[in-house]
């Protein structure tokens, strides 16, 4: 069964993903209590990094804003795995974001709304966070964007 969650998605045209295996030595997401972190996600379509390369150098703005916004995706899709059902998300609690920036890049957080803005059209009021957006010269795999989000979630 689809949650109200993923309804609300698909009005927009969005749609969770199957979550993505790690990509190397760790936990895609850890719940402990109440709350659920995600490891840091990337662009990626199935096995497919989808977004590559430095913002203001070999990729626009607008382009970054697509890539967060898919990274936001892939971690409510590992916040899913360990809950089943994305209605038992109560908050979207922090989004930390990071921009694979150009020199003189300093738009990091028009970046990241890509993903803030997502999750306020999946979970309204309850979706706005705390937030983190910085710029960084390097990022996994040349990815343009990575982002890991802690959620509230209920039992």
């Amino acid at each position: 069964m689809i949650s109200a969650v993923e309804e609300r998605l698909a009005r927009h045209g969005h749609t969770v993903p199957t979550a993505p295996e790690a990509l190397g030595s760790y936990v895609p997401a850890l719940r402990f209590g109440n709350l659920v972190v995600t490891s840091g996600q990337l662009p990626m379509v199935g096995k497919e990094l989808m977004f590559k390369g430095k913002v203001g150098k070999e990729l626009h703005e607008e382009d970054a804003f697509h890539a967060a916004r898919l990274c936001a995706l892939n971690a409510l899709s590992q916040i899913k795995s360990c809950v089943v059902n994305l209605d038992q998300v109560t908050r979207i609690v922090r989004v930390e974001g990071f921009v694979q920036s150009a020199e003189g890049f300093t738009r990091q957080p028009q970046v990241i709304n890509g993903a803030s803005d997502l999750l306020v059209q999946a979970f309204g009021d309850a979706g706005r966070h705390t937030r983190i957006a910085v710029g960084v010269s390097e990022l996994p795999m040349n990815a343009a964007v990575e982002l890991a989000i802690w959620a509230e979630v209920a039992d």
